[in-house]
């Protein structure tokens, strides 16, 4: 069983989503190509075939992908699925954006969010927000599958030796076309690639007390930034923020949660957590029916005691 993995990069370096994609992909059975697509992305392909596991990296190469949008990236997808028993990529906005209109144009169901791979035919997945996993059988000759990355460890980033072989654009539709994309820079590590995560949810308040309180504590631990829906939403924290079921799905050595109750949509995305903090003044609050380590107090209280505990020697 062949399997195409399109894979997520930013033009230059190769994003660790893809690592956990091929990884699924392996557990299939069958060779493993990798697809990357973009304009100057040869580094990118080169770190592709780097990749263990992977036997051959196509590349396709032209002004047309110079942005990365699904309208004009699916159409390829589409064309080179026919040679490939599945098509899988990480369940993340690049792949969500392009696999669903890949499947529609094959007329076949896409698998959403694996966690497992049982047959090549075969698949658990969550639903219920993560409450309940589902075993799923698919009959369809072609698999379009997106992968939830914290139910895999990443494949080896080196070791591999695959081909590099040049793929020719395909035709896309010319009624969508790049105008602007607006990028927020930050020295933080990347929230879903981070190896510790501390959030943020309604109890703190205002987004002043998320830099005053949080971003310390955060810049001690090399920590990335995340909030609650509930934080999202009241404007304490920016979008690209949001932990959840409708936002990102993390998986960190240390997840620290201030403040957030821990409503079913947010356990559904930082559940898989090796280890889970909890502060939070509600003693009943569901988030310390996961909680590790969990402490009762007014996170105004614990979380600069926190802070100077982190300065001492």
């Amino acid at each position: 069983m062949t399997a195409l993995v399109l894979a997520e990069h930013d033009g230059h370096v190769l994003k660790p989503a893809t690592l956990n994609a091929v990884t699924a992909a392996a557990r299939l059975g069958g060779p493993v190509h990798l697809l990357v697509v973009g304009h100057g992305a040869g580094a990118v392909a080169e770190a592709g075939a780097a990749v263990a596991g992977v036997e051959k990296v196509l590349l396709a190469d032209d002004p047309l992908y110079a942005h990365l949008l699904a309208e004009t990236v699916a159409p390829l997808v589409t064309e080179l699925a026919e040679n490939y028993d599945a098509v899988l990529a990480a369940a993340t906005t690049f792949g969500k954006n392009v696999l669903p209109r890949v499947a529609a144009s094959l007329d076949v169901q896409q698998i959403s969010e694996i966690t497992a791979v049982i047959s090549p035919d075969t698949f658990v997945r969550p639903i219920y927000a993560g409450n309940a996993l589902a075993t799923v059988q698919s009959k369809d000759a072609r698999k379009v599958i997106t992968v939830r990355t914290t139910g895999f460890e990443p494949a080896a980033a080196s070791g591999g030796t695959a081909e590099i072989v040049p793929v020719a654009a395909a035709p896309a539709a010319a009624d969508a076309f790049f105008v602007r994309q607006e990028l927020a820079a930050s020295e933080r590590p990347e929230l879903t690639a981070a190896r510790i995560v501390i959030s943020g949810g309604r109890g703190m308040q205002n987004a002043e007390n998320f830099a005053t309180y949080i971003e310390p504590i955060a810049d001690k631990l090399g920590a990335a930034m995340g909030a609650s829906r509930a934080a999202v939403d009241a404007g304490y924290a920016p979008n690209d923020w949001q932990v959840g079921q409708t936002g990102k799905i993390v998986a960190p050595q240390l997840y620290i949660a201030v403040g957030i109750s821990g409503a079913i949509q947010h356990l559904a995305g930082m559940g898989d957590s090796k280890v889970i903090v909890a502060i939070n003044k509600d003693e009943d609050a569901p988030i310390f029916q996961i909680a590790d380590y969990g402490l009762v107090a007014d996170l105004f209280q614990a979380l600069p005691e926190l802070d100077a505990a982190l300065k001492s020697p």
